[in-house]
Order: structure tokens, then sequence, then C-alpha cells
């Protein structure tokens, strides 16, 4: 028999094959289709961010992969506990309720997609979480111990939330934007109706460039140099490209006269400080043609307390310095591991033997 997926096909089998086509594009469902990825923004996020699985992990460390997809089968309608990801999760699925409102025919929304290492047999007791509290991910890639990084290209994928320190590592190599999760120490009141996404501005949005001169000479010379090149827009970092991409989306509820009461809001937390070295860092993301709704220039005060006031449901920072400091004061933070800041800790040098550890 021929294969029905050859081509040229005749008049009969193409008409069998529009009609086949229309019943699934017709099918009704009361959950929303997920986007395409090309229009999508697109989030992946790992089960361990998800959902908090730290008995489970402790289960497969000690006793190893058989005995924890035991545990995970015999509690399978058990719901997971909710991860350091969830309040995001949450707050983008209120934001694409909002788009679909304005523009119930758009593709331009954001998708969530669980990648997780974990085995397929596992997936049971994820999908029966993520039923239990309604979230709508319908693409799991459970790639069974492999690499998600060829999966993340396939979704084109704009943001990868893990807790996994080397494939996020591997995915900021590959040039997509990643980060590495942390659960506050203590929990916040967070909003339920407005996305807020914190972010810091040197190896994060922006290379780290400036940073190099700081470590290597000092603040003095940065500032000498930000006031030379402050016409010169900074070079792009791992981040940028995921601000870009929150910026589409704030368009469109400006398109709909809906800039106050704009479900995403965001901000730029920075150690700089505004007049000696703030104009270039400004004039950059204006040469990228994006707007920041907070920028907070906070000459290396600590920003835990301030996080603390801006409640993001999320903050990027290239160094565990500033997550362990908000962190502590009740912000999610996110570790983007870019940069010269890796090599040090609270600004001193650390020593070759202790990074490798």
């Amino acid at each position: 028999a021929s294969n029905p997926f050859t081509f040229p096909r005749s008049a009969g089998e193409e008409k069998d094959w529009a009609a086949a086509k229309a019943h699934f594009e017709n099918l009704k469902s009361t959950k929303p289709r997920p986007p395409k990825p090309k229009y999508a923004v697109t989030i992946a996020v790992s089960s361990r961010t998800l959902f908090d699985m730290v008995a489970e992990r402790k289960i497969f460390e000690e006793e190893g992969l058989e005995k924890y997809v035991q545990h995970q089968q015999e509690h399978e309608n058990e719901p997971l506990e909710q991860g350091p990801a969830f309040p995001f999760v949450k707050a983008v699925m209120a934001v694409n309720e909002r788009l679909r409102n304005l523009y119930p025919d758009s593709e331009e929304l954001f998708d969530i997609v669980l990648m997780t290492n974990n085995h397929a047999q596992v997936g049971v007791r994820l999908m029966n979480s993520i039923n239990h509290y309604d979230l709508t991910i319908e693409r799991f890639c459970m790639t069974g111990g492999q690499s998600p990084i060829g999966y993340l290209k396939a979704y084109m994928t704009n943001l990868y939330l893990s807790k996994d320190a080397k494939k996020v590592q591997e995915a900021i190599e590959e040039g997509i934007a990643a980060a590495i999760m942390f659960k506050p120490d203590v929990e916040s009141q967070l909003s339920e109706t407005q996305l807020r996404v914190a972010f810091d501005g040197d190896a994060v949005l922006f290379s780290d460039e400036s940073e190099i001169i700081v470590k290597q000479h000092g603040l003095d010379t940065f500032f000498e140099h930000e006031k030379q090149h402050e016409n010169k827009p900074l070079a792009q970092g791992p981040l940028k490209c995921f601000l870009e991409a929150l910026g589409k989306l704030q368009k469109k509820f400006y398109a709909k006269n809906e800039r106050l009461n704009c479900p995403i809001r965001t901000f730029l937390v920075t150690a700089r400080s505004a007049a000696s070295s703030g104009v270039r860092v400004l004039k950059t993301l204006r040469s990228w043609g994006l707007e920041i709704d907070e920028a907070l220039f906070l000459a290396g005060a600590p920003k835990g307390p301030l996080l603390q006031k801006i409640r993001p449901h999320i903050f990027f920072d290239d160094q565990m310095f500033h997550i362990e400091g908000a962190k502590e004061m009740g912000t999610i933070s996110a570790h983007v591991p870019y940069g010269i800041g890796q090599k040090y800790n609270k600004g001193k040098l650390i020593e070759p033997e202790k990074q490798q550890k």
C-alpha cells in the first residue's frame, strides 16, 4: 500500500486529508490550544523548578533511579508541592488570559513547556499535578536523562528555567536565555494579575564588558570609561532577548490603550550609580528600541530590601552574592551564570581550585 503522507496525492486522498485536518482543527476543548512556537514566547521550565521535588530528588540520589521511579508511581495521585517557578508560571497564564480576551485569534502568547530529564513513567505524576493546579501546560519533553538543549532549540525557547547549573550553562552557551532558580527563604505575597520581572543590568541584559573594567581596574576607571562611551551601546547580554519578548507582548496591550493597566511590568535593578554610569544603560536600551518600566540605580546598596518592595515573580542576577541577599528577603531569584562575575565572590577573586569545586 502506498504511504498516504507521500506526495502527490490523488484528488480523493487530498479531500480525505483536508477533511481529517479540518476535523482536528475544529475539535472543541475548554482548554485553549497552545500557540505555534514561531509566534509564541516560549518558556521551558524543569519539573524541579515548577514543583518542589526535594524529597524525591533525595530518593534518586541516595537510592537510585529504579527506587525513584517506583516512588513516583506509588504516589502519582498525590499532587507535588509548588516549586520556585510556580508563581511565575501562574502569572504568565494570567497574562495569556488577558491577551486572549483582547486578541481572540492571535497566537502571540506565552507558551509553557515542561522540560524534564525524568523518565516517561514519572510523567503521570507530573501531569496529575499540572491538572490539579489547573495549569495550561500541554507540551512536555521527558528526555530520560538526555540533554534538553536540542529540544529547547526546536521549540524556539525564549527562556529556560532549571535547577541544573550544567544544563543552564550549556543553554547560555548556545545563545538561549537561561537561569538557575532558587526558592526564597521566606514566602511573599505576589500579584496574581500582573507579571513582574526584575533584571540586573551588566552580564544579564548587557554583556559583562563594563563589569570586566570594574573588576580589573576599579570603580574610578569604570566611571571614566562609561562617561567616555555613553553614546556607544553596550553589547547584549544573555537575557536581552527575553526582555525584548516581554516588550512585544506589552505593546499589544498599549495598542489597545491598556498601558496603565498592563499585566506585564519590567524592572531594571542595578548596582550602578545613576549619575556616574546610568546614562549608558538607558541609552543602550533606547538604541535597542526597548523600554523598561522602572529603572533603579542602587549605587552599590544591597538589592534585597528594594526587591522586597517590588515583589517580582522572578529576579535575574549574575552574582550569587545578590541572589543570596534577595532570597533571604523573600524574592524568587534566578542566577544567570554568565561573564566575569562567576570568577568573583563579593568582589574578591575566587582561587582557581575553589572555582572547580
